[in-house]
């Protein structure tokens, strides 16, 4: 059924795949988690300034997240060519995955934050802490289980991003999946690389909800 060729092909489409989800995730963690902070740190502040800037990122933010991954994959070939000087394949496709998932991501440890109980944030403020140490001491501890479970979610989104980048030679399984199964009509490798893309999905959402639980004191 598959030439040892096509085996290695579909292996480093594994690879290629990983390596664009994880480090695109990575690269969008460290952008999207201070944004989702800011976001509910300057939520519902009467200062003129404060409230300007929670306006202005909540505006961002949404407009980033309202557009199709595909059209924004296309109309930032341009600037990926301008940063990684090509906009093909797998690390070209981290440009616009990572722009495209850290909205979502900043969305997610929002909703995560929101979560904490208000009355241990009154508690800290009480006893003199700064809105650092609230963060770091109080928000972000007490929101990990959910922030873990948002990771998950955000790792398997951009895992599916990155299959579209598959049309414009983005590289991984999505590439590979377009070129044999859709251009050349050989439906036994898409099924492969589809049957591949849910396998990995599985285990990185197992992974996540057990680190989750593992970290979840109400357990």
């Amino acid at each position: 059924m598959f030439s040892s060729v096509v085996a290695k092909m579909i292996g480093f489409g594994v690879l290629e795949t990983l390596y664009m989800t994880l480090v695109s995730t990575a690269i969008a963690y460290i952008i999207g988690l201070p944004l989702g902070v800011a976001l509910v740190v300057t939520d519902g502040s009467q200062h003129p300034l404060v409230k300007g800037i929670n306006t202005v990122l909540g505006i961002v933010v949404n407009f980033l997240r309202s557009v199709p991954f595909l059209i924004l994959l296309v109309a930032l070939i341009p600037f990926t060519r301008a940063i990684v000087g090509t906009s093909i394949g797998s690390t070209a496709t981290i440009v616009p995955l990572v722009i495209a998932s850290a909205p979502f991501i900043a969305r997610l440890v929002e909703s995560s934050l929101k979560e904490v109980d208000k009355g241990v944030i009154e508690a800290a403020q009480c006893m003199g802490a700064s809105m650092t140490q609230i963060i770091y001491k109080v928000m972000l501890p007490e929101a990990k289980p959910s922030l873990i479970v948002g990771s998950a979610i955000a790792v398997t989104t951009i895992l599916s991003y990155s299959a579209l980048a598959g049309f414009v030679g983005g590289g991984g399984l999505g590439d590979i999946a377009v070129r044999y199964g859709y251009y050349r009509y050989q439906e036994d490798i898409m099924i492969i690389t589809v049957l591949l893309l849910v396998v990995i999905v599985q285990i990185l959402q197992e992974i996540g909800m057990k680190v989750a639980k593992i970290n979840d004191k109400r357990i």
